[in-house]
């Protein structure tokens, strides 16, 4: 399937751009929301949640388009898995519509949604299936964080202070083919690298919904954020398990994937939790504020240059966006 196609299919920056202009929430037959306890910090951890799924939305639907429209990229995702196309495909719409949801419910409850729109000025990939249009993301220049790999297969846990290594090595390299005419083993490599990248995208949204679903006021938000954060525990083990089947590769150009350990342990090991007095617990981690709350990803998603080439009034929107999230405090009744 072409770029174009998937972008046809989903329709998501269309109806993105209506929702955040027309104030227009999807609810059935027109009916009012009656939420009790949807406070100013609840709207603050919304809006940065809104921010950061179109921003991994975009990203995601570069990954779709090339996986569907360019033939060397899709033979090189076929073999870690011949499915990884449909996967990216269901991927980028289910964060699609995790944005338009979150900005819905927003103008359902009277705030101000989220549209990121005159950022989209980054540049496409000139390969074969990209569509020709502006991005908020960057895929060209990733150094993409592995440590999650070794994290998950060891009793460590970061919001204890536990660091961990990187299980490959993957600096300023691209996720996405940028143009044709690679060799076998630098696609392999793109693609590679890709992979890695998926399941670094979700166990981060994994940790951020649960730190964030702490601050809820409202049942109701903390319905959404729950039950949305399951979705990303959901995709952070698929691409958790895809990653094992990468296959060993030398780019030729200082890009090498080594052997991974414990391919066929993809369940979270048991690890701290709350209290060195207590049993090990398999758990999704960090969960923290400091490690996972909205700041902290936003950094990370900085520093891993997905936003590489963003004007500072981007980076400050998003910034503010997260510092907003992270003020936010539970009001009990």
């Amino acid at each position: 399937m072409a770029g174009t196609d998937v972008m046809r299919r989903m329709g998501r920056r269309t109806f993105m751009k209506s929702l955040a202009l027309t104030g227009t929430a999807m609810l059935p037959g027109g009916a009012a929301l009656a939420v009790e306890g949807f406070s100013d910090g609840d709207a603050a951890i919304f809006r940065f949640l809104a921010a950061a799924e179109t921003i991994e939305t975009d990203a995601w639907q570069q990954y779709a388009e090339l996986a569907n429209g360019n033939p060397d990229y899709m033979a090189a995702l076929a073999v870690i898995d011949s499915d990884m196309p449909s996967y990216l495909t269901q991927q980028t719409a289910d964060s699609g519509s995790h944005a338009a949801f979150l900005n819905a419910f927003l103008v359902a409850m009277h705030r101000k949604p989220v549209n990121l729109d005159a950022f989209r000025t980054l540049p496409s990939s000139q390969a074969t299936g990209a569509a020709q249009i502006g991005r908020l993301t960057n895929l060209m220049h990733l150094s993409v964080d592995t440590s999650w790999y070794l994290r998950y297969r060891s009793t460590g846990n970061p919001d204890f202070g536990d660091t961990f290594g990187q299980v490959e090595t993957i600096v300023n390299r691209p996720g996405i083919p940028l143009h044709d005419g690679y060799t076998a083993n630098q696609i392999q490599a793109i693609a590679n690298t890709g992979a890695f990248h998926f399941a670094l995208l979700e166990q981060a949204g994994s940790s951020l919904y649960d730190a964030m679903s702490l601050k809820a006021s409202g049942i109701v938000p903390l319905r959404i954020l729950t039950a949305i954060g399951g979705t990303e525990v959901a995709h952070f083990a698929i691409w958790h398990d895809k990653v094992g089947d990468v296959p060993l590769v030398d780019s030729g150009d200082g890009l090498v994937f080594n052997p991974l350990p414990d391919t066929d342990e993809v369940m979270p090991h048991p690890c701290k939790f709350i209290s060195l007095n207590l049993p090990l617990c398999s758990v999704i981690r960090p969960t923290s504020v400091a490690q996972a709350g909205a700041v902290a990803i936003a950094t990370k998603v900085v520093n891993s240059n997905l936003l590489l080439g963003q004007s500072q009034q981007f980076l400050d929107t998003v910034i503010a966006l997260a510092e907003a999230a992270d003020r936010a405090m539970r009001h009990a009744d």
